[in-house]
């Protein structure tokens, strides 16, 4: 053996014999025989595919591979399991769905066996275009079928929030969507809601949370191999078309009272981002009478290889950039953009102080820009509130919630309603179940407008209801924003965004979030820190979670927090500066370039105090 070849990591005798035990358990061809591939490498032997150009790093590729593939079963985090689609028990594949699903029934079967009600359990289940997803499907049908749950499954894929309105309208005691929603195309997820007769509170349709989460997972850890899973030929029912049909004319009717004599004057843009949001929004637009509506034919249909973005998610730089051209092209008012599986949504305008022309290395900008998360949440939040403050309904019934790391305008419009007010953890299987909720977002373009019917984030109703917002504004001469102009001058300018970093190395993100618990800044940009608040403590009376919040003297905030779906380590910032009520247009274009100057001021010092 030569030196280089010393050096490379050996896998333990127990680790092969798991690798070779899960090869014969694997019910997939495709992934058994590239583990069988990874084994052979690891283990100094020629692959099935041929030699490879350097053994010695290939060997040790190979080994850290299967190291991380079999580190543990994955786990069910913001937005249920979610990972990238390769062999193993730390990856999503059938083995591990089929396992899931297996858990997941065994719970069902057990829990409405406690309801005594003798109903037998049952599930909707739904997929989007990604590869894999309509596998994963029918293997979860075919489990849940064969346990003894009646299993309803859709017949093609689908929005998440058809499946989540989905679970309520057909009054099931589970779902499950196999999606990942905005990620990259190699990943692959599972989300799973409960209602029916297992969650009868705020939360029924909405994702698991605690205790729900770990029972489930409990049962998942039970299931000895997949050769033990039973798995049905046949016998689940197709769901009908009826349901979507449904969902689409709820969305209609539910989103703005608006009569028949409102304009309807505006020219959108729509990219469903290589997803599945295309039909139903387009569908949804029209029958309340926006036909005006252009899509971005490069995106327009589903494809699973998401060519055109690097990251198929509104958020990252450059996602939006085809449909901005193509706003440009046909004269648009609006730019609406869903992720792939059509529960977030994105919004671009027309903003006069994003025009400048080209200064030395600074390229012009034409004044179209994406909105950020906070202030679309902030455009819906108030339509919800005007409207539910006209119901006069008493006191203390109705809340808007959003989650602790967004915007804390929010709160300052719920109480300038007399509405109740929630800031939650991440997540809407936190923010949905919010008492007497009645609008509900996170920053990461996530929307909830209608509760009753979706107890989950909806980016198809939230487009509707701004295209209604921006049309109703545009007949009055003004724009979206104006309104947040408006806001502003009433609340004060609210100014967020967000600093990220993505991490190969996943062992750099807790070592990211302890270098600052352990040495915190003391000021930013010369603002005393006021208070640091380890959120794993509690903070606020919610539960512990991974997190740092500091509260500086000049009203900042930053807070900083590990992804839940994606290998990244997120800082959210917010700066607050006063604005007088009858400031004018030129007044509050200066606040926002000092508000937009010292939250960059706050990002670059705290990119220093990460390490970044």
């Amino acid at each position: 053996m030569s030196t280089q070849d010393s050096l490379v990591p050996e896998l333990s005798d127990e680790l092969r014999a798991q690798v070779e035990a899960w090869i014969v358990d694997d019910p997939d061809e495709a992934t058994k025989y590239e583990l069988q591939d990874l084994l052979d490498v690891a283990s100094g032997r020629e692959p099935s595919s041929g030699p490879v150009e350097d053994p010695a790093a290939a060997r040790a590729a190979a080994v850290a591979e299967i190291q991380d593939a079999f580190s543990g079963l994955l786990q069910f985090g913001t937005a249920g399991l979610r990972g990238r689609m390769a062999a193993g028990p730390n990856r999503m594949n059938r083995a591990v769905v089929i396992r899931a699903a297996a858990g997941l029934a065994a719970y069902l079967l057990e829990a409405r066996a406690a309801v005594g009600d003798g109903g037998r359990p049952s599930i909707v289940i739904g997929y989007d275009a990604r590869y894999n997803s309509a596998t994963f499907a029918q293997d979860t049908a075919a489990v849940m079928t064969a346990a003894g749950v009646d299993a309803h499954l859709f017949p093609g894929h689908c929005p998440t929030p058809v499946v989540a309105f989905a679970v309520r309208h057909l009054g099931v005691d589970a779902g499950v969507v196999v999606t990942a929603s905005h990620n990259p195309p190699q990943d692959n997820g599972y989300k799973v809601y409960l209602g029916g007769a297992l969650v009868t509170d705020e939360g029924q349709g909405a994702q698991i949370v605690p205790p729900y989460d770990g029972l489930i997972a409990a049962k998942i850890a039970a299931v000895p191999s997949v050769a033990s899973v039973a798995r049905a030929h046949s016998g689940w029912q197709t769901v009908s078309d009826d349901v979507a049909e449904t969902y689409r004319a709820t969305v209609s009717r539910n989103a703005l009272p608006v009569g028949p004599e409102a304009p309807r004057d505006l020219r959108v843009v729509y990219t469903p981002m290589h997803g599945v949001g295309a039909k139903t929004a387009e569908a949804v637009l029209a029958a309340a009478g926006y036909t005006d509506v252009h899509a971005v034919p490069e995106q327009v249909e589903p494809d699973p290889d998401f060519p055109t973005v690097d990251f198929p998610n509104p958020e990252e730089p450059g996602a939006i950039d085809l449909a901005l051209a193509h706003a440009r092209r046909v004269g648009a008012d609006l730019v609406i953009a869903n992720d792939p599986d059509a529960d977030r949504c994105a919004a671009a305008v027309y903003d006069p102080r994003w025009e400048r022309e080209a200064d030395g290395d600074t390229p012009a900008r034409d004044g179209w820009r994406m909105l950020h998360g906070d202030e679309v949440g902030a455009l819906l939040g108030y339509t919800v509130a005007e409207r539910a403050a006209r119901q006069r309904i008493a006191p203390g019934t109705l809340r808007l919630a959003n989650s602790i790391v967004s915007s804390r305008l929010l709160g300052r419009i719920a109480a300038h309603h007399h509405l109740e007010y929630s800031a939650t953890l991440t997540g809407f299987k936190w923010i949905s179940r919010a008492k007497g909720l009645v609008f509900g977002y996170e920053e990461a373009l996530g929307y909830c407008v209608d509760p009753a019917q979706v107890r989950d984030k909806d980016g198809i109703s939230a487009a509707l209801m701004l295209v209604q917002i921006a049309d109703g504004l545009k007949a009055q001469g003004r724009t979206l924003v104006d309104l947040l102009d408006d806001l502003a001058r009433q609340h004060g300018l609210h100014l967020t965004d967000q600093l990220s970093a993505r991490f190969t190395d996943l062992s750099q993100i807790p070592a990211t979030m302890e270098r600052l618990r352990s040495n915190p800044p003391s000021t930013l940009v010369g603002s005393p820190v006021l208070s640091v608040d380890d959120l794993a403590d509690g903070v606020d009376g919610l539960p512990p979670t991974d997190g740092l919040r500091l509260l500086m003297q000049d009203g900042s905030r930053v807070i900083v927090r590990p992804s839940g779906t994606e290998p990244k380590v997120k800082c959210y910032l917010e700066v607050v500066f006063p604005v007088e009520m009858d400031a004018s247009f030129d007044m509050i274009t200066r606040a926002r370039a000092e508000a937009r100057e010292h939250l960059e001021s706050i990002k670059a010092e705290m990119r220093t105090a990460l390490g970044l």
